[in-house]
């Protein structure tokens, strides 16, 4: 069962620029390490609800990495993990709804402070939709906890993300293969609830580059849209 949004990713240039700049928005940022790979390193932003902003940059060129691709574009937000209970179980529970996925596929990053975290993950074949996430290692060990989660803005977690799709229909029927849910028509185009938080489809338009995520509604906080300039691209909302 995939039962909650885990991360959403923001690609950015200067991962100590964007430390500093969510910093100032009034969020808790903690070092989260380099990837296995050696091509990105990230921050992490933790909520008290589970879920984390993943901030994420490259340190070399890696024109094979997934997210490579991105960089051209210019910073912003670029994808989202969802949390599946059983990563192996879920991912063919998908391929029987008639979902073409690949993996799941080993992953992993070292801690600033030294321990190793693993997780696998799982990705289906179009950009509307968000890969798996499921760890090996506690999670715990790659989610900061405590102190972490508290926020001088006053956010508690993702409410909402949404996704520009060029077809919101198709992209849902694609949504009820990879949850095995149903989703709700609302004013924007379709959401899918997974726990509090949802994923609403909404229709591509000009002021979205490419199908997939593009705005984020935080739950806590004043209500307040923050300036893109200062989280890097992303449009983000407070008090949803």
């Amino acid at each position: 069962m995939i039962y909650a949004i885990d991360h959403v990713v923001i690609l950015v240039h200067d991962l100590a620029a964007a430390t500093s700049d969510y910093a100032a928005l009034g969020f808790t940022v903690t070092p989260g390490g380099v990837h296995a790979d050696g091509a990105t390193h990230n921050a992490l932003v933790a909520f008290a609800d589970g879920s984390y902003l993943e901030l994420i940059a490259f340190r070399r060129e890696a024109p094979d990495h997934i997210w490579w691709r991105y960089v051209a574009e210019g910073e912003g937000l670029i994808d989202v993990a969802l949390l599946p209970d059983a990563i192996d179980d879920d991912v063919t529970a998908a391929r029987m709804r008639g979902l073409d996925m690949t993996g799941p596929f080993s992953g992993g990053r070292e801690r600033p402070d030294g321990v190793r975290i693993a997780w696998k993950t799982a990705r289906p074949a179009t950009p509307d939709l968000p890969f798996l996430c499921g760890d090996v290692t506690p999670r715990d060990l790659r989610v900061p906890t405590g102190a972490a989660r508290l926020h001088l803005n006053g956010v508690t977690g993702i409410a909402r993300v949404r996704v520009a799709t060029r077809d919101p229909a198709v992209s849902a029927a694609r949504y009820r293969a990879l949850l095995g849910i149903e989703g709700m028509t609302v004013a924007a185009g379709v959401s899918f609830e997974l726990g509090a938080s949802a994923i609403v489809l909404t229709a591509l338009n000009e002021r979205h580059r490419r199908e997939g995520p593009c705005a984020l509604e935080l739950r806590g906080g004043a209500s307040v849209d923050l300036d893109p300039a200062i989280t890097h691209g992303v449009p983000i909302r407070l008090g949803a």
